[in-house]
């Protein structure tokens, strides 16, 4: 009898927990979706329907791979049906308010500007978005975190942004940009041109200035951890293209162990190279003027100030944050430059009177001499060719947040577990904010700087607003004006035959041919 009533008992036990388990499986895939798209809609919102589990991602996926498959026809900046189809679909269909569905879960298109600002500003109501624990993974450090741990890494790593410390870094600059010049000068003939494709020379030229301006190293010396670098991301990228599933990452799959493996591999090279600076700023040697280096003598004294030890860094940073913020410069500081560098040198060989201009620009104030820190601050064609170029092309197109809790946005109530996607490309080209010439590259619209050009709009906004605009932004400029004016000092480009005008987006919007140009020495 008591055997019956003990078996009894644990079947009770068993039906509730796998009910309890059933109803949470059916509230996430139907009925809180369900619900949510209610809501949206009493808002004003449009979308598809929702549909179970995929919602809109199997659209976005074979509509994206159909799309890919020829670029485009003749040689314009609206590319926005090519890299985001389903995106352009509803926008074309509901207007600028409209939402998306990435599996069981709305993003929300926010496009007005004064929204924008709010969203930006309102950093503990719209937090970093959290959709899938493998893009942590991915780019982990402070972009990733919230509260008072982003507030205490963004004030460690401040000061390696500092001007005066980007000065000291300059060289750095100038060493990696003289590499890819002397390649290409032993390539190109004193007269006459050659084809060459400049996206694998931008993306080495940004990888070695990140190397030896966060490191102290070089590309090659670097070469290993870009080389895990991109197979890490390529493995993300499948993964975010299916609905996240919470705990399958746990899972021995092929694809989860060959993230480990790659993880594993690049927290032992950054490991290696960290500790070894730290044991070396231990014993007295004197602090590197690189991104590790004033991050590791910043946390440093961080702790020392705390009353903490370096074998005691809860009031820094420890060694696995250190770790994080360092994968995080590299993949931040060359995929951001390398796009911004390509698609500069592609624009520039369709527009030649630009390029004539801002070549004429750096002449007069380097001649043929190594550009320094101040005349760089003084380049102003190049900076407004800069500002277009990252209009048109922003290196990210979207920026998203998440809403964990009900909050307000202006005059809309945004429900809790919605994402609000604040559109990079269509608001760069909105004609309400820029005008008629909105989708036209007329660098002259930043004559007078961004603000002028936004007429106060808060409509460019590539490295993002508010408190958390991109700490490395000056960083990424510096590098572009410096790469250009090398390269306008000593050639000429146009666009080659064989280019193919097809933009695309991974991570960052990239051109999808890469970009073949004809060079020729000056």
């Amino acid at each position: 009898m008591d055997s019956l009533t003990a078996s009894s008992v644990w079947i009770t036990i068993t039906c509730i927990v796998v009910a309890t388990g059933l109803i949470k499986v059916v509230n996430w895939v139907w009925w809180r979706p369900k619900k949510l798209e209610r809501l949206l809609r009493q808002q004003g919102f449009s979308g598809n329907p929702y549909r179970l589990m995929f919602g809109d991602l199997k659209d976005h996926t074979s509509m994206r791979s159909q799309a890919l498959q020829t670029p485009m026809i003749g040689f314009s900046h609206d590319y926005f049906s090519r890299v985001e189809p389903v995106r352009h679909q509803l926008f074309t269909k509901f207007g600028k308010n409209y939402y998306f569905w990435a599996g069981p879960v709305p993003i929300l298109h926010i496009s007005k500007p004064e929204l924008i600002r709010e969203a930006f500003t309102k950093m503990h109501e719209f937090r970093k978005t959290k959709v899938n624990p493998i893009f942590e993974k991915l780019i982990p450090g402070m972009v990733s975190y919230e509260g008072d741990k982003w507030a205490k890494h963004r004030r460690l790593i401040n000061p390696a942004f500092h001007i005066e410390k980007l000065k000291l870094m300059l060289p750095a600059f100038r060493d990696s940009c003289a590499e890819i010049i002397s390649k290409w000068e032993m390539e190109v003939p004193e007269s006459g041109s050659v084809e060459r494709d400049v996206l694998p020379d931008m993306m080495k030229l940004s990888a070695d200035v990140i190397s030896r301006a966060a490191f102290g190293s070089n590309y090659e010396e670097g070469q290993k951890i870009f080389e895990l670098l991109k197979e890490q991301t390529d493995i993300t990228l499948s993964m975010l293209q299916s609905v996240y599933i919470p705990g399958l990452r746990y899972f021995p799959t092929a694809t989860n162990r060959r993230f480990k493996d790659t993880d594993d591999q690049l927290h032992a090279s950054l490991y290696a190279i960290i500790n070894k600076r730290k044991e070396a700023i231990e014993t007295g040697e004197e602090v590197k003027a690189d991104l590790l280096g004033i991050l590791l003598d910043s946390n440093m004294k961080e702790i020392q100030q705390e009353g903490g030890s370096s074998k005691n860094q809860h009031k820094g940073m420890s060694l696995q944050e250190v770790i994080d913020e360092c994968k995080l410069f590299y993949i931040a500081g060359q995929e951001t430059t390398s796009t911004l560098l390509v698609w500069t040198l592609i624009l520039l060989s369709k527009h030649q009177d630009w390029q004539e201009q801002a070549r004429q620009e750096v002449l007069q104030t380097f001649g043929k001499n190594v550009p320094e820190f101040d005349g760089l601050n003084h380049l102003k064609t190049v900076n407004m060719i800069i500002y277009e170029v990252l209009r048109l092309y922003p290196p990210g197109i979207r920026i998203t947040r998440h809403v964990s809790k009900g909050t307000n946005l202006g005059g809309l109530s945004i429900p809790p577990g919605t994402l609000i996607e604040l559109p990079i490309y269509s608001v760069h080209r909105d004609e309400e904010l820029w005008g008629d010439d909105a989708d036209e590259f007329k660098p002259d619209r930043f004559a007078e700087g961004i603000s002028k050009a936004t007429k106060g709009y808060n409509s460019f906004f590539t490295f993002g607003s508010g408190p958390r605009l991109c700490i490395g932004e000056k960083f990424a400029i510096t590098e572009a004006k410096m790469a250009l004016s090398m390269i306008l000092q000593r050639f000429s480009f146009e666009l080659s035959p064989s280019y193919l005008h097809a933009p695309m987006t991974t991570m960052f919007l990239r051109p999808q041919h890469g970009a073949p140009l004809m060079l020729h020495r000056l």
